[in-house]
């Protein structure tokens, strides 16, 4: 890629500066003029139905411009799906949680919010609750919704091939049962809202979002509303991990008191509101089966998960099916048997994770280690043999068109060291691998695609128009690297407008990981085609072919002669001047089987295309304490291409914070019934700076054909196979499987015990 001044290449990010000195604005330092402050009023039961609810002497206290109850709602429900509508975000009949919302007041300020709520008179009926999935699928339960037979919100059927013939062929199976607590995604940005109502009618809302186009079309059907008047504008996001990525209470509640009042409202959460009223990951129990050839070949897998997904669907479908196909995208699985079950609880609500799936990925990959053990296979070897790779298709009919991960798994271990530690580290030192597919780029009907405008200023300087969000990752970044890289021009000499639902083309938003596949796909598409039109202009300028002319440095040059050009905005000019204005437009749709569907139709093409990566995680374990330390990481990720290597770097690392120390050591939640126990930052363990391993990263470039540059997504590689690494590293250095997520020291201990016990 030596062609490329930017693309390919180390450079800051567009928003370091603004972050690094605290100018970036987030929806909770905006003010507007006459603006209210919101607070909800939050259910103190589990189970309960609603009676009655007065609000008479909150709307008479001074200060208080609006009130608002499930009465205000226009009842219609909220789920990811038509067939998983079942939340009421401001509820009206009955509390399925403690802290669901049910009431809502907006006022002068804060002190006179709060001071309402204490005036707002609720008479509930308290019913029965069930707060563990094993429980509420038992025959007599509490009913949590009455569509829902022993209170099953999902339920994911998937099987390919003959899997009991599978495990008859098989010379050795193994069955085992991992489970995991919830836990949560612990943004630093607690949840914010902030929402305008013109004169007009019109909604602009401000809020931390993965998607602005999809919460603007959500946001209108909720309140029966033309799309055309809901306007999500764009604002920074101080991490999302996705948490983001769902329509929540708070943006529909504060748009209801915005229009009752007329006035702007801003909500704000409570560090304890934000762990327990907006989502949380599911807790699993995930029962394995597998069955391999003597040379550790796999020949069949029966899974069956039962996901705690609390009081409402959310994302339910992809939630539960998400775990199961990054485990075939991963391996080749001839004979598969898949049972998914996300159940209802009266629990706060469950939603999707950048860490999702501890139990269930993390189960499969110390399977794997377990296996090979007992075969005698070194575990790298085991992984080696059972890997996609380019041109094969998984389980449920997805074609791989690029595929690095048998050289992850092979750069990982020899750059760690692999061969020269496993087995041979002193006790109490250990070393583990994990690996996983990612997809990037599944059905969202209109809106898996994404488009993209350029247009031009007279001085050469460009806009890039995109409907790509930023939430933490460097989106914004890449796509103005790419159409500066294009058009030939600096990074500074583009300017950004975007993640405005209004403003910007339809965008799938920063999940599904395909930012960097489709998204860029569009920006570079649209700078393609600017680029085209000014080569055409200069052309007659220069009097040469277009494809003798080349753009760098904001000029228009002749590659043989380049004394011979022109400045770009001369071409712009005339453009102008001839009624012919250069505007790029471009677009992407991943080449997806939009008839596929999570629980109806599981088969087909699901993504654009997977990225793939491997790690090898050391540990020092204590064994006086049970204290776990991860020590290194060496961890390589196919992206396809790196676009910008500093930025895939960063990711990978937040992977080893976020998927590794955090999720597979630290992170849960405990609990009183429904009640959440440690909902604040105090009590709610995540890594910090100090917790940090070394770590080694390494980008392995698979040159993709559909991605821009050959690009992928560079952001989920270990999230999900950290869990992997250093559950079979603690066994690598003190010889027990622990089979419980989060690896805590009570853990630990309790299996050394009943290993010596042994």
């Amino acid at each position: 890629m030596a062609e490329h001044t930017l693309v390919g290449h180390r450079v800051p990010r567009i928003d370091s500066l603004d972050k690094a000195t605290g100018q970036a604005r987030y929806t909770a330092d905006l003010t507007l003029p006459r603006m209210l402050y919101g607070k909800v009023l939050r259910s103190p039961h589990a189970h309960a139905r609603i009676l009655n609810i007065d609000a008479s002497k909150a709307e008479r206290l001074r200060g208080v411009k609006a009130v608002v109850t499930g009465r205000d709602t226009a009842g219609v429900r909220w789920g990811v799906f038509r067939y998983t509508r079942d939340q009421q975000l401001l509820t009206g009949d009955k509390v399925r949680y403690i802290g669901e919302d049910v009431a809502a007041v907006a006022a002068e300020d804060e002190e006179t919010a709060m001071e309402a709520l204490e005036l707002i008179e609720v008479d509930y009926e308290v019913l029965p609750a069930v707060f563990g999935p094993l429980e509420a699928m038992q025959e007599g339960a509490p009913q949590i919704h009455d569509h829902a037979e022993n209170n099953i919100n999902i339920h994911v059927p998937i099987e390919v091939g003959d899997v009991e013939k599978g495990f008859k062929k098989s010379y050795h199976v193994r069955e085992d049962r991992f489970v995991d607590s919830e836990y949560t995604y612990c943004q630093t940005e607690p949840y914010a809202v902030l929402v305008n109502c013109d004169l007009s009618g019109n909604l602009e809302i401000w809020t931390p979002n993965a998607s602005p186009h999809t919460k603007a079309k959500a946001l209108s059907n909720l309140l029966e509303m033309p799309l055309t008047k809901v306007k999500v504008r764009r604002i920074c996001t101080g991490g999302a991990f996705g948490g983001r990525s769902d329509i929540f209470p708070g943006e529909f509640i504060a748009a209801l008191m915005a229009l009752k009042a007329a006035r702007p409202v801003k909500l704000v959460y409570t560090r304890e509101e934000s762990f327990t009223s907006v989502r949380q990951a599911h807790s699993m129990i995930v029962d394995l089966k597998t069955g391999v050839r003597k040379d550790g070949t796999l020949l069949a897998n029966e899974i069956k998960v039962i996901m705690d997904g609390g009081a409402y669907s959310s994302t339910g479908p992809i939630a539960t099916s998400v775990p199961f196909l990054v485990w075939e995208e991963t391996y080749r699985l001839p004979n598969v048997r898949f049972n998914g079950y996300r159940v209802y609880t009266n629990k706060p609500v469950r939603g999707m994770y950048r860490c999702h799936g501890r139990a269930f990925l993390g189960g499969l990959g110390m399977q794997l280690d377990m296996i090979a053990e007992e075969l005698g296979i070194d575990p790298v070897e085991m992984r080696l043999r059972n890997a996609l790779r380019t041109g094969d298709t998984q389980a449920t009919g997805s074609k791989i068109i690029s595929c690095g991960l048998s050289e992850a798994l092979q750069q990982a271990a020899e750059k760690s060291g692999w061969k020269e530690k496993r087995g041979k580290l002193p006790f109490g030192k250990g070393i583990g691998m994990g690996a996983n597919g990612m997809m990037v780029g599944f059905p969202m009907g209109i809106r898996g695609g994404s488009s993209a405008m350029i247009k031009f200023n007279e001085d050469g300087g460009a806009t890039l128009i995109s409907g790509v969000v930023d939430t933490g990752s460097g989106n914004d970044s890449m796509v103005v690297q790419i159409a500066a890289d294009v058009l030939g021009l600096k990074m500074e000499d583009v300017n950004l407008v975007s993640a405005d639902s209004e403003i910007t083309p339809l965008d799938q938003g920063a999940y599904s990981q395909a930012a960097a596949f489709v998204s860029a796909n569009a920006a570079m598409a649209a700078a393609i085609d600017a680029r085209e039109q000014i080569l055409n202009i200069a052309s007659d300028m220069l009097d040469a072919t277009v494809e003798e002319l080349g753009l760098r440095d904001g000029y228009v040059y002749m590659k043989e002669r380049p004394e011979r050009n022109i400045w770009m905005g001369k071409a712009i000019r005339k453009a102008l001047m001839d009624d012919t204005p250069i505007m790029g437009r471009g677009s992407y749709m991943p080449k997806i089987d939009q008839t596929r569907e999570w629980v109806s139709n599981p088969k087909g093409q699901q993504a654009g295309t997977f990225s793939f990566g491997a790690v090898v995680a050391e540990v020092e374990v204590d064994a006086e304490t049970g204290q776990v330390r991860v020590s290194n990481v060496t961890g390589a990720h196919d992206c396809g291409f790196a676009i910008n290597p500093m930025a895939v770097e960063g990711q990978l690392e937040g992977s080893v914070a976020s998927g590794g120390v955090g999720a597979t050591l630290l992170e849960e939640h405990y609990w009183d019934g429904g009640q959440m126990l440690n909902a604040s930052m105090l009590e709610y363990k995540v890594p910090l700076s100090v917790d940090m391993p070394q770590i080694t990263p390494i980008i392995v470039e698979s040159m993709d054909p559909e991605g821009p540059f050959g690009a992928k997504e560079a952001g989920l590689w270990g999230s999900m196979n950290m869990f992997q690494a250093i559950g079979n590293a603690i066994y690598d250095a003190v010889g027990v499987w622990i089979k419980d997520f989060p690896i805590t020291p009570d853990k630990v201990l309790a299996a050394l015990e009943e290993r010596n016990r042994d």
